[in-house]
């Protein structure tokens, strides 16, 4: 057999694990039966699980085969997030993401408005009443702000938006943790995650989409402000 690329073999493992073919939570031959497979270098094939660990596809552990796993949302976005992060390197890639962040969390209000059940509005009170116990301490502030707008992510069960959620977060934290806070700021906050609180509560669709809204522009423009102030947006 001649020897195929890291990338074809690649591929070739992707195909076998979402058939079934390799088992989920079993270690992956190993590399010199991939060698023979394959009829490959012990480099390509060192290189082709690489390229499935950073995928998902494989979960390495030192001195131990690599385990096979079935990417799922987390394991998507945490393989995107090295791309990502390296469009954030300047004010226009922050904000370009943010506005995805944005237009994701508009639909996510317009949805629990319409859709939340009464555990949902209970967890929601509860991550706000979190929040505004917090508006003294800013470093608190800040976490029971990122769960408060993850509840929201959690609403409809989708599992891949709690997901998306971990990913903004991450991928925004190096702009957002570095921030000027006060308690002034975060009571401010505070106010904005509790109208969209009450307007999901009222059943208001547009009311929540505009509280949203209002909050997280007004939030990037102090993000801008205090970062950004010397590039053109």
């Amino acid at each position: 057999m001649s020897g195929r690329s890291a990338d074809s073999i690649t591929l070739d493992i992707e195909r076998s694990i979402v058939a079934g073919e390799l088992e989920e939570g079993r270690p992956l031959p190993a590399e010199r039966a991939l060698m023979e497979q394959y009829g490959a270098s012990r480099t390509v094939i060192r290189e082709a699980i690489t390229a499935l660990t950073a995928k998902g596809f494989l979960k390495s552990r030192p001195r131990y085969r690599p385990i096979v796993c079935r990417p799922d949302a987390s394991s998507a976005m945490q393989a995107a997030g090295g791309v990502i992060k390296h469009l954030l390197d300047n004010s226009r890639g922050v904000h370009d993401l943010y506005q995805v962040r944005v237009l994701f969390e508009r639909v996510l209000v317009r949805d629990a408005a319409t859709g939340a059940g009464k555990d949902d509005l209970k967890r929601l009170k509860d991550a706000l009443d979190d929040n505004q116990a917090a508006i003294c301490d800013s470093e608190r502030f800040y976490a029971t702000d990122v769960a408060f707008h993850r509840v929201l992510y959690t609403i409809s069960g989708n599992p891949a938006y709690p997901a998306i959620h971990t990913g903004f977060v991450e991928w925004l934290a190096p702009q957002w943790s570095r921030m000027p806070r006060s308690e002034q700021r975060n009571h401010d906050n505070f106010l904005a995650h509790q109208a969209i609180y009450e307007a999901i509560l009222m059943r208001d669709p547009d009311a929540a989409e505009r509280a949203l809204v209002d909050h997280l522009e007004a939030s990037w423009e102090f993000v801008r402000s205090t970062f950004f102030a010397g590039e053109n947006e």
